[in-house]
């Protein structure tokens, strides 16, 4: 994974997290298992993490990390094109939708492994890199 760590680290987004760290932490194991070479980039201010392709998180990114009070979001940037069979994806906006996530074995679900393959699928194919 390459780390993109001018706005932040995914260590102090982990640290910021509280008791979601070990969620972050599954999350991040998931991305380096399904896209070794994805591009990591963390916000100290926003306190995300996001995962994607090289060219900025809108245009190349497919997903991202939020802990809040009660659970961790793992959203999609682009969540609308994303098949859902399960129903999990949330939100009413243009693009986004997220998941919400509270343990680490929630993270490593076999609809969320499949919903981050098809994000990551989704970008690859929009930004051209077949």
């Amino acid at each position: 994974m390459r780390i993109d760590d001018r706005l932040g680290t995914f260590e102090e987004v982990a640290a910021a997290a509280g008791g979601f760290a070990p969620v972050l932490s599954a999350l991040r194991g998931l991305v380096e298992e399904l896209h070794p070479d994805a591009v990591e980039g963390a916000s100290r201010k926003e306190g995300t993490v996001t995962w994607g392709f090289e060219g900025g998180k809108m245009k190349a990114g497919y997903a991202y990390a939020r802990a809040f009070k009660a659970h961790v979001n793992l959203g999609f940037f682009q969540g609308v094109h994303l098949p859902d069979p399960e129903g999990l994806l949330e939100g009413t906006g243009k693009t986004l939708r997220h998941v919400k996530l509270r343990l680490p074995e929630e993270a490593l679900a076999p609809a969320i492994r499949d919903l981050m393959i098809a994000a990551r699928d989704e970008r690859r194919a929009a930004l051209d890199l077949n």
